[in-house]
């Protein structure tokens, strides 16, 4: 039964939200908190780099897979039922990774997490739709991407805490107890809400989705290791698209389609689809080299380099509960853009100014980053879930968790190139063969050589990434400014709801399907 709730909203929907926020925190820590916790894993489960890859790859390959798929159960059989069922599969997982003695091990427990992550992931959020009235809503949506981005800006952080007083084993036994509050606080507190006119599953549809969208993703994470012009790369993007092009045709012609097809082809959902992989592309990608600059260039270890990135984590969460009021004095699109344009000035004060002038300047650079996320990310979110209605809820939010998986491996996939790229191609010629590939290798190699010659080699090698991390966040800020364009371009202006009947008439001014109309 569909739980629309009051005007004002479900009278336990603040207590809703912290027990939602905690279940997403702990999906969003899963994504990066494995980054810092590799070099230990390499030793103690002796893996080599392409067993650490798929590590981390494996949880993000079967997360994006499933999502549409799981979305879509969501609305059929139960939002509170599919995110109940998720979380305790995530908890399960969690401990058989936790105590992984081999390399596969640990990667099939990823991927069942990665499982897990995508029953619950899609419910976060459409239960919110469900129980915030749309006065309120941006404000719990503005929270909710607050928490979602905080999980994945701090996993370093408690990542490198962990390993530093504990068994790289906490890294997953910390999921467990977070996952079995939110498994009681959903029990008692979350309502059910399903989609009354729900069709039955049409499978071919599921299966195009889940094979389509693994092989793109698995083109992209293969990037980086293989190249754009490996075989195997190739196949997955060219397959994915093929598959996803038929997954297309098949909402065309299914007799119960997995997806309404106008809602893809509305301006709303486009804007907000094309903003939101445009913000996690740029945010991923950033966070990728400015890792790598904070502990090979910087010299920090894993727990300080989690804790630099600090002002971009607090600036994000004062300006998120802000984007409602700048939405409403200005707009949705005219925020939008601002916030993207403060994203892009972020990502240039790193390519401008961060090499020669270390940690100060980066931490004017992570702040206006941090402002330009907290201030974009929860109003593009609340238009992509208000773009189609709120009986489907649940798979526009495994659409938009999609986009947002995408976009993040796209981030890695390209920037990584970049930077890659140019470090070969400024790095000195005379070094030492390993170091021409990356940073550093160039520091592992300087180890076996005498001291005038490692200290040059390094020396080339930090001079070479200087030039990279700088090509690289310059594609940030590109990045960042043709998703102010794509913004500016598409999305609503989304009026206040005393004057949107006065303006109804503008349908390229809202865009939105006409199964719901949505304010911000």
């Amino acid at each position: 039964m569909e739980n629309k709730g009051a005007s004002r909203g479900h009278p336990r929907r603040w207590a809703i939200l912290a027990v939602l926020a905690v279940a997403v925190f702990v999906v969003s820590i899963d994504s990066t908190i494995l980054n810092v916790a590799l070099p230990t894993l390499a030793r103690e489960l002796d893996a080599g780099t392409s067993d650490l890859q798929w590590m981390v790859d494996a949880y993000s390959l079967v997360l994006a897979g499933l999502l549409m798929l799981t979305g879509s159960l969501s609305d059929r059989f139960g939002r509170k039922k599919l995110l109940v069922a998720g979380l305790v599969l995530f908890g399960v997982a969690s401990v058989a990774a936790a105590f992984s003695t081999h390399s596969w091990e640990l990667i099939a427990a990823r991927a069942v997490m990665g499982a897990g992550a995508s029953a619950f992931m899609p419910g976060t959020l459409s239960i919110l739709v469900h129980v915030f009235s749309e006065d309120e809503r941006p404000k719990a949506i503005g929270i909710w991407g607050a928490v979602t981005a905080l999980g994945a800006v701090t996993g370093p952080l408690i990542g490198g805490v962990l390993l530093e007083h504990f068994w790289w084993g906490s890294l997953y036994l910390v999921n467990v107890v977070v996952v079995a509050v939110a498994v009681l606080g959903t029990t008692a507190l979350v309502p059910e809400s399903t989609d009354p006119a729900a069709r039955p599953l049409d499978g071919l549809s599921a299966v195009l989705s889940i094979v389509g969208i693994s092989a793109l993703v698995y083109g992209v994470i293969e990037q980086p290791r293989f190249g754009w012009s490996s075989s195997r790369v190739l196949a997955g993007l060219i397959g994915g698209v093929v598959v996803m092009g038929l997954f297309m045709l098949r909402q065309k012609t299914a007799r119960h389609p997995m997806i309404d097809l106008a809602i893809v082809r509305n301006h709303r959902f486009l804007g907000s689809s094309g903003t939101m992989a445009v913000l996690m592309f740029a945010l991923t990608g950033s966070l990728f080299v400015l890792t790598q600059q904070f502990q090979l260039v910087l010299g920090y270890s894993p727990l300080l380099a989690g804790a630099a990135i600090l002002p971009m984590a607090v600036a994000l969460m004062i300006c998120s509960p802000l984007a409602p009021v700048l939405s409403k004095a200005i707009g949705v699109r005219g925020a939008v853009v601002v916030a993207l344009l403060v994203l892009a000035a972020g990502y240039g004060v790193f390519a401008l100014f961060s090499k020669d002038d270390g940690y100060p300047a980066m931490v004017v650079a992570m702040a206006l980053v941090g402002v330009g996320m907290g201030l974009a990310q929860p109003l593009v979110n609340d238009v992509l879930m208000t773009a189609g209605p709120a009986e489907q809820s649940g798979l526009l939010s495994s659409m938009n968790d999609t986009v947002q998986e995408m976009g993040s491996a796209l981030g890695v996939a390209i920037v990584g190139s970049v930077l890659a790229s140019r470090y070969a191609a400024t790095y000195a010629p005379s070094g030492p063969a390993p170091a021409k590939r990356s940073l550093d290798q160039a520091i592992e190699a300087a180890k076996s050589l005498p001291h005038p010659a490692a200290s040059s080699t390094v020396h080339a090698a930090k001079a070479a990434f200087a030039h990279a991390f700088t090509a690289s966040e310059a594609v940030c800020a590109g990045v960042a400014v043709l998703g102010a364009v794509l913004a500016a371009v598409l999305l609503p202006r989304m009026v206040a709801p005393a004057e949107e009947g006065a303006e109804s008439g503008a349908a390229g001014d809202s865009g939105r399907p006409p199964a719901r109309e949505a304010t911000v």
